[in-house]
């Protein structure tokens, strides 16, 4: 089946009409500029396997556009190899650095010394030019995970992998085939002119602003003076509904295992296999929403560890940094492994087939999402009559006191620069799919559908609670824990062995993925006997989560919001005495 044109829904179709989607190894092989465009398609990104390994990082020009652009790379690829390691053993990885600037590999979910984890700054000092770093420690878990670099912006333009940690006993999880589906998106733009504009303008990259046709359709839905009153709010608040994403495919080709959309990600089978599919969000910036049309999910793990397995999903969301494993049981033909960008902007794909030579049709893209009351932390409020807004709220959401300090749940929230809005009710939405995925006639799997495999190690209660909101100013384009930039924040102080409640409150309208190194998160779903054991947690705009820590592993840690132009603000050290 002939594969639909993919200029047709993305961006800037002129930049992008050679999508040829060339990895570095396609110059490895020397490959003159003249022949680039009718190079061969490349193969798969390679695995090492076994429990000592050698990286090294370097530079080099890819192709995924039209365009020769300078990437970082490991191992000559992009993305890096993965991999493959069993529970239990020692694992050696010397990591060489041939850029001419410090690096660092941070090997994310994987619990280990705080001296391994590969934080400069924190867990050590980098990895200088010319250096060779060794990584030691014990593999003390199974699942999948990923490895990136936790410096500067190299993780925006190529350092990053995947691992895949085999179980130390025979795989709970019965499958015939197995396969990393590794999702990330790449600029050709450099990371340092992202950040520039959006810092001059924070909605640069929205390309899916609100027309006057959405005007009139919304007119048409709920009538002329509802959908006036509902613009009215969001132009005095200087806010927009569809501020979904702060990069999207204006700038973005978004990959599957290095491959753009036009080229795609192949996987074959043979008819009544079961596949094992190890999902893994690589990218700086992007959710993705994942559907395989054609077939259902048995979602099996999340973050590496095993759930109790969930039938019948149809779609699932992945923050940045997260990762799902599932497995299918696909009959004979060809399936299209769809992710599109959450808000609509492109989509990466991949192919699932038992002949290489057929594909599937690659599905429409869902309409673009709008933000709701529910997203702004007002879902006690969704009937309101916004005209008749009083100054009270009008003030809490656009003419801030700058200079005030405000008390919420106990945890003092700076109300100045950094701050822009503070979600007014905000809500535990665990069985929430978020925006652009509610009520889609699809089953999407949710927080609340996961529970761990098995029972909670730690069935302490929390001695205490850590109450952090989520904070951020759009206009200026900081971030920030409580109002409170990472440079002028003090540590995280907690005592070896305790148990701690950590409650996350998102005073924006956006997803944030926070990542605890070095401990694992309990997502609190409501079974304390089964808490799932997460190393990256979504909070979705204007609401709240809850999750226990146990403070087992002594150190400094870092703790941040993954998405990368969001890190330098939303930041914390972690330090466990």
């Amino acid at each position: 089946m002939k594969i639909k044109s993919t200029n047709k829904r993305i961006p800037d179709p002129a930049r992008r009409q050679f999508v040829k989607g060339l990895t570095a190894s396609a110059f490895l092989a020397g490959l003159a500029p003249s022949s680039v465009f009718s190079a061969p398609k490349t193969t798969n990104n390679p695995v090492l396997t076994g429990n000592t390994f050698d990286l090294t990082l370097g530079e080099m020009l890819v192709n995924f556009t039209g365009k020769r652009r300078m990437a970082t790379t490991i191992n000559g690829s992009l993305p890096g190899p993965t991999l493959r390691m069993k529970e239990g053993e020692e694992i050696t990885i010397r990591v060489t650095n041939k850029m001419a600037v410090t690096s660092s590999i941070h090997w994310h979910g994987l619990i280990l010394p705080s001296n391994m984890d590969g934080v400069p700054g924190l867990s050590f000092a980098g990895i200088k030019p010319g250096e060779t770093y060794t990584y030691k420690f014990t593999a003390v878990q199974s699942g999948t995970y990923w490895y990136h670099s936790h410096s500067g912006y190299q993780e925006q333009t190529g350092l990053y992998g995947s691992i895949v940690i085999e179980p130390r006993e025979s795989d709970v999880v019965t499958y015939d085939r197995d396969y990393v589906v590794l999702l990330s998106d790449w600029s050709d733009e450099k990371p340092e002119h992202i950040y520039a504009n959006l810092k001059k303008l924070s909605h640069y990259y929205n390309i899916k602003e609100r027309t006057l046709k959405d005007l009139a359709n919304d007119a048409a839905e709920k009538g002329f003076s509802k959908a006036l009153d509902d613009r009215k709010m969001w132009n005095q608040m200087r806010m927009s509904d569809r501020d979904i994403s702060d990069v999207t495919g204006m700038t973005y080709t978004f990959l599957t295992n290095g491959k753009t959309p036009r080229d795609g990600w192949t996987g074959e089978f043979k008819p009544g296999e079961k596949v094992r599919l190890r999902f893994i969000n690589a990218s700086a910036m992007t959710f993705f929403d994942i559907r395989i049309p054609g077939l259902k999910m048995q979602v099996v793990a999340t973050d590496g560890q095993n759930i109790q397995p969930v039938d019948g999903i149809d779609e699932f969301r992945i923050g940045i940094a997260e990762t799902y494993d599932v497995v299918v049981e696909p009959e004979a033909g060809a399936y299209t492994i769809f992710s599109q960008a959450i808000d609509r902007s492109g989509y990466a794909r991949g192919t699932l087939t038992s002949n290489p030579a057929q594909q599937a049709a690659i599905p429409e893209m869902d309409a673009v999402p709008t933000l709701t009351h529910t997203d702004m932390g007002m879902g006690g409020m969704a009937g309101m009559d916004h005209s008749s807004m009083g100054g009270e709220m009008k003030h809490d959401m656009t003419g801030m006191d700058h200079g005030a300090m405000e008390s919420s749940g106990g945890v003092p929230v700076v109300r100045g620069a950094h701050v822009d809005m503070v979600a007014m009710d905000p809500q535990v939405r665990l069985d929430d799919p978020g925006v652009g995925l509610r009520n889609n006639g699809r089953r999407v799997l949710t927080y609340s559908d996961i529970k761990n495999r098995y029972m909670t190690k730690d069935t302490r209660p929390p001695s205490r609670e850590i109450e952090l909101h989520l904070t951020g100013n759009m206009s200026r384009y900081m971030w920030s824990f409580n109002g409170v930039k990472a440079n002028d924040a003090k540590p995280i102080g907690l005592r070896f062995g305790e148990r701690v409640r950590f409650t996350l409150i998102n005073d924006t309208m956006m997803n944030h993925p926070i990542h605890l190194h070095g401990m694992w998160s309990e997502l609190e779903t409501g079974d304390n006997n089964y808490l799932p054991r997460k190393h990256t947690i979504v909070v979705q705009p204007g609401a709240k989560i809850s999750y226990l820590v146990t403070a087992d592993a002594k150190g400094q840690w870092a703790y941040h919001c993954h998405l990368i132009y969001h890190m330098e603000g939303m930041f914390r050290r972690v330090i466990v005495a």
